[in-house]
């Protein structure tokens, strides 16, 4: 198959979100990028009316192409990899059924992806959140790598650009974990990809609100904790950490879930006395 350069494949898993799929398809549709698209949309079993809601947009929008496949519940991470397998572009953007992209945020990152041919894998920044350690926010252009993301991951999903070749020599998302599966990605495209972050807001995500431990599957502390239990257990099975930085990831992630607990706890009160 000959992918198109002049393309970008938008996967979009969505699963009950009658009340976001609309807003979410309007922000590609508004891309100041001159380039084309193909969005695939995948139903991954919604019981409302999100179907309903993207035929309509798929009437009302002839001029872009829509792919909506159905398919039965099984997950976010295999929803994602049936989006991976029918595209047909050689760039691939992530986005999910509940966030938005500013209308120049393809623009932006597509100048960097074309013009920087190091560049393999380029996220951006959400809802005007700075970065922070150890990515040095001095520079416009962030570089990530394996320990940057074990100690904080930065990327988001919907912020995510990447080239073809990532599929592979990395594959697809580990089906059956939907916890911490986006870091799982990230971990093992690191491992033969240059990925870097744009030190620059050009996603809303969770309607600008806090979402980590609030909204969506993060929202489950526990399992997130599990998510990245099980990310580090695979990168010691893998070779590319050794038994010792395993015990101190371990710990470290163990002290981050109670810290997160904690801290969530002490701000979902102040949200509710602030109401």
């Amino acid at each position: 198959m000959i992918y198109q350069m002049d393309k970008i494949s938008v996967i979009i898993p969505m699963f009950n979100a009658e009340k976001s799929i609309t807003a979410a398809l309007d922000s590609v549709t508004n891309q100041t990028w001159e380039g084309k698209f193909e969005v695939v949309v995948i139903d991954d079993g919604s019981s409302d009316n999100s179907k309903k809601r993207v035929e309509d947009f798929i009437k009302n929008h002839p001029e872009i192409e829509i792919k909506l496949i159905h398919q039965e519940n099984k997950g976010v991470s295999a929803a994602r990899n049936v989006g991976l397998k029918n595209a047909t572009a050689n760039f691939i953007a992530l986005l999910d059924a509940d966030d938005e992209w500013l209308p120049e945020k393809t623009e932006i990152q597509m100048k960097y992806l074309l013009n920087n041919l190091h560049i393999d894998f380029l996220a951006c920044t959400r809802n005007n959140q700075k970065l922070l350690f150890p990515y040095n926010t001095k520079q416009q252009l962030v570089e990530v790598n394996l320990k940057k993301l074990l100690f904080r991951n930065e990327i988001t999903i919907p912020s995510v650009i990447f080239k073809r070749k990532i599929l592979d020599n990395t594959g697809f998302f580990t089906e059956g974990q939907n916890h911490a599966e986006d870091v799982d990605f990230y971990l093992r495209i690191s491992a033969h990809n240059r990925m870097f972050i744009l030190n620059q807001s050009l996603v809303i995500t969770g309607s600008g609100k806090r979402s980590f431990g609030v909204s969506g599957l993060s929202a489950d502390l526990k399992k997130m904790a599990k998510g990245f239990r099980e990310n580090i257990k695979r990168l010691y099975r893998q070779g590319r950490i050794n038994g010792f930085q395993y015990f101190l990831y371990y710990v470290f992630y163990g002290l981050k879930y109670i810290f997160l607990l904690t801290r969530n706890t002490i701000l979902n009160r102040f949200d509710k006395q602030s109401k």
